[in-house]
């Protein structure tokens, strides 16, 4: 144990999720695409689990599927979620081809700090089993108000994938879809992607506007699949 910490500190914020990462300017570490291919499929935490509990103890285990976060907090933020047992999640997502980092909910009535940490907490969890841990991972991109912007895209590389979830986002409001769309084209400035991962419909007309420059692929919501009968999540 290094001499300036004294026995018994318990590391709360998993400060070694961060251990030789860089940082932007607002104190975000930077989060390397660390996925060689795009992934076929993608399923939910929540169904990595179920298939891992089921499957756990079958030798040389693995689905080549990437896992995302694109559901309720609550499914993957609690207790025993992905950033305080953070143990469990490593032993279920090393069976899986690799991971969209996670969605923390960064709401636009939630105090501005906790925004800051959640997509801090986004960028720490995905540089932790990109960099550190080996695995394969796509950054996700999310964003609020305006306000949001100077920090909100913060530790995602330029000229890349990256990924998106529309599900949660109210879209068929017109007012959402207004701000959605200028956080959108904020995306594109800053990061200028050139693979766009969308969990969710796409079907919206600033999505059509880039599709001759920049390749969107759509994922269809575990909530779409379900009506189909097509999976339970």
């Amino acid at each position: 144990m290094p001499k300036n910490i004294r026995a018994g500190c318990k590391d709360n914020w998993n400060a070694f999720m961060v251990k030789g990462a860089e940082f932007t300017e607002n104190d975000i570490p930077i989060c390397p695409t660390t996925a060689i291919q795009i992934p076929r499929k993608i399923i939910s935490y929540a169904q990595a689990k179920t298939l891992y509990n089921k499957f756990k103890h079958q030798k040389n285990f693995f689905v080549e599927d990437f896992v995302h976060f694109y559901i309720d907090d609550h499914k993957f933020d609690s207790n025993n979620g992905i950033w305080a047992d953070w143990r469990k999640a490593l032993k279920i997502l090393k069976h899986f081809g690799g991971i969209i980092t996670p969605d923390f909910s960064t709401n636009k009535d939630f105090p501005e700090p906790f925004k800051i940490f959640n997509t801090y907490r986004m960028r720490a969890f995905g540089y932790w089993y990109g960099t550190l841990k080996g695995g394969a991972v796509i950054n996700n991109v999310r964003w609020d108000k305006k306000e949001t912007f100077k920090y909100c895209f913060d530790g995602i590389p330029k000229n890349g994938i990256v990924a998106i979830g529309t599900v949660a986002s109210g879209l068929k409001n017109l007012e959402n879809r207004k701000l959605f769309s200028v956080g959108f084209e904020k995306m594109l400035e800053v990061l200028t992607p050139k693979i766009i991962l969308v969990y969710g419909s796409d079907n919206y007309e600033f999505f059509d506007r880039v599709r001759n420059e920049i390749q969107i692929i759509h994922f269809q919501s575990a909530k779409d699949l379900a009506l189909r009968g097509e999976i339970n999540e």
